[in-house]
């Protein structure tokens, strides 16, 4: 099998696999949007809390959108309490035409790990399985008496373990596996890491093969571009990449490394087409959200989408500032022809 190929998780067919990760503050569907247009075969929402959504919060109702050219997609919850992400589940199941339900497992915020939530599931394996349990069980009810959804697999994302001392990726491998979770993704580092440090990508391979082919296992963790994704689907024999950090204001990583992994080489674009891509972005985000709001959002993404270019910190430096579209236009003139 080729390093670039489908995916199934259950039922549901992927067309691809390369991923982008649930990532607080950039996954929402504008983003996503534009990933899906370069190839990503499957994203994943910005975490939705789970208590939020079932005591009725409207923010849950945006981040859950779907985007118009997403065909997949999976909704990310949390919550610390397995009942109230069953009831999330649910919901979401009525609430939208999502393809899968994934758990955060992983995120390290100290405000997700007090609610029992994220990372916390990483240290509490029974927590996990009666989390993961709640879940499936309740989506499996609700698809059986709506068979026109059709199956819906329940994945959760997990990370290595607590701290060096609490390495428990293999306790709460064996515990998904045990709820029946139909995917695992698995993001090599500790709570106590964060996003610091380097991943470690030998416990994926572990992972890999504690699971021995029941489930996909997907990798997460310092594949950034379309090299070191080749080098983590070689190295740890994981089914698919997810893309986090590396993706943000660059969604022709996705483009990139299909290339990469079909023909061992890739076109990388020019400082106008990622910025390009950046403004197109804004448009959708105005759609969503109005100018005011979309542009204190873009902020912190046009960073990103600016990065590598020459003079940049000056330029982000004027990017923090921006309140318009007129102001980002003015701010990037210089570096896009059709601008000027």
């Amino acid at each position: 099998m080729t390093l670039y190929h489908p995916v199934s998780i259950g039922k549901l067919e992927l067309p691809g696999n390369l991923f982008l990760a649930p990532i607080a503050g950039y996954s929402d569907r504008a983003f996503r949007s534009l990933c899906v247009e370069q190839g990503a075969a499957y994203c994943t929402t910005e975490m939705v809390s789970a208590e939020a959504l079932t005591r009725g919060s409207g923010k849950t109702q945006e981040l859950m959108q779907k985007a118009p050219n997403e065909k997949i997609y999976a909704v990310q919850l949390f919550g610390g309490n397995a009942d109230v992400v069953a009831r999330a589940a649910i919901m979401t199941l009525e609430q939208t035409d999502c393809s899968s339900i994934d758990i955060n497992g992983g995120c390290p915020v100290p405000k997700i790990v007090k609610s029992g939530a994220g990372s916390m599931l990483t240290k509490e394996p029974d927590r996990l399985y009666s989390i993961v349990s709640a879940t499936k069980k309740a989506v499996q009810e609700y698809t059986q008496a709506h068979p026109e959804r059709g199956e819906v697999p329940v994945t959760i994302k997990i990370r290595s373990g607590w701290d060096a001392g609490h390495m428990t990726w293999r306790e709460c491998t064996e515990a998904a596996l045990s709820a029946g979770v139909d995917a695992l993704t698995i993001h090599a580092r500790t709570r106590a890491q964060g996003y610091e440090g380097k991943a470690d990508w030998d416990i994926q391979r572990q992972v890999v093969e504690t699971v021995n082919g029941k489930i996909p296992v997907f990798g997460s963790g310092d594949a950034h571009t379309p090299e070191t994704a080749r080098q983590m689907l070689e190295q740890t024999g994981v089914d698919g990449v997810m893309f986090a950090r590396g993706a943000m204001g660059d969604p022709f990583l996705f483009k990139r490394t299909i290339q990469f992994l079909t023909t061992g080489q890739y076109q990388a674009e020019t400082i106008e087409e990622r910025l390009l891509a950046g403004f197109r972005e804004l448009d959708l985000n105005i759609q969503d959200r109005g100018e005011k709001a979309a542009c204190l959002l873009m902020r912190k993404k046009f960073c990103a989408y600016s990065s590598g270019i020459r003079g940049g910190a000056k330029l982000r430096q004027q990017v923090v500032h921006a309140e318009t579209a007129r102001d980002y236009r003015q701010i990037f003139s210089p570096y896009i022809q059709s601008f000027s």
